[in-house]
């Protein structure tokens, strides 16, 4: 259910959740309940619907399960800054405040940032921004680090600031498309649009039609080694490593090196032989 809720697949998970929370609820389990809720609140705000989103996460967070009600204040703090009920986002922004300054992770204080900087103006609001991606990059959690980047291009665009941007939207499109979250997927592509720049709609599992010599090379290349270290490597010529690449940024739809980070998933496999 939750990865259905994260994926944004509306007609797979808007009945798992529904069939979740009837069972739960009959069953006594309120925690399966709450995990219910906020899924559906994760699914909303990636589909843009902030009002739906924001009656999943306000009942999710104030449920009594503490940890589960945190996870459910940023996507309150989303819906409730998208529908203009600042008060109860701000309210909200009050609580994550206290539950992440205790333990003052990249990954609290990114969230925070995050939430934060929906509710600021201004300088004040790209500091809040680009503290959030620079908290989020040194994490795992590619999802969130995703959704920064989409708030920050969101900001931006709204600023008449279409260049920069272009810049955080195509990040966050390609980060989500990599690691399967469709209907942030498609958020992105929206407003790249609204940018003046087209998306192409690329399947989630693009980095599985890579050939698994593709999938070698672009590994390697992602860990850093050159068309000439490669070509080493693997007993191919250099000319070779490149016609590769290109046909791995094409079905990937990047057009660097750098970006193979976030098209791909994270993997232990094909690094550099020592």
């Amino acid at each position: 259910m939750l990865l259905a809720g994260f994926r944004g697949a509306e007609a797979e998970a808007a009945p798992l959740i529904e069939a979740v929370i009837t069972a739960a609820r009959a069953a006594g389990q309120g925690v399966a309940v709450q995990w219910s809720q906020w899924a559906a609140a994760v699914l909303c705000n990636g589909l843009g619907r902030y009002e739906n989103a924001l009656a999943s996460a306000h009942a999710a967070e104030q449920a009594p399960e503490l940890y589960t009600s945190m996870w459910a204040l940023p996507e309150l703090i989303e819906a409730a800054s998208r529908t203009g009920q600042t008060r109860l986002a701000a309210d909200a922004l009050g609580r994550l405040a206290e539950v992440t300054s205790i333990g003052q992770t990249d990954w609290g204080q990114g969230i925070y940032a995050r939430s934060r900087a929906l509710l600021s103006d201004g300088e004040d609001a790209e500091r809040w921004y680009r503290e959030a991606v620079d908290r989020l990059s040194r994490t795992g959690f590619r999802p969130e680090l995703a959704r920064a980047h989409l708030l920050y291009g969101e900001w931006l665009r709204r600023e008449g600031r279409r260049a920069d941007a272009r810049v955080q939207l195509r990040t966050a499109h390609n980060m989500f498309a990599a690691i399967g979250m469709q209907a942030f997927t498609e958020r992105a592509r929206r407003e790249l649009l609204a940018t003046g720049e087209t998306a192409r709609r690329r399947t989630t599992d693009a980095h599985d039609q890579l050939t698994p010599q593709e999938t070698q090379i672009a590994r390697l290349a992602q860990a850093g080694m050159s068309n000439p270290e490669i070509a080493a490597q693997l007993f191919l010529s250099p000319r070779t490593v490149e016609y590769h690449l290109a046909k791995v940024f094409t079905k990937l739809d990047i057009t660097s090196r750098r970006q193979l980070r976030q098209a791909l998933p994270d993997s232990g496999r094909d690094r550099p032989m020592t």
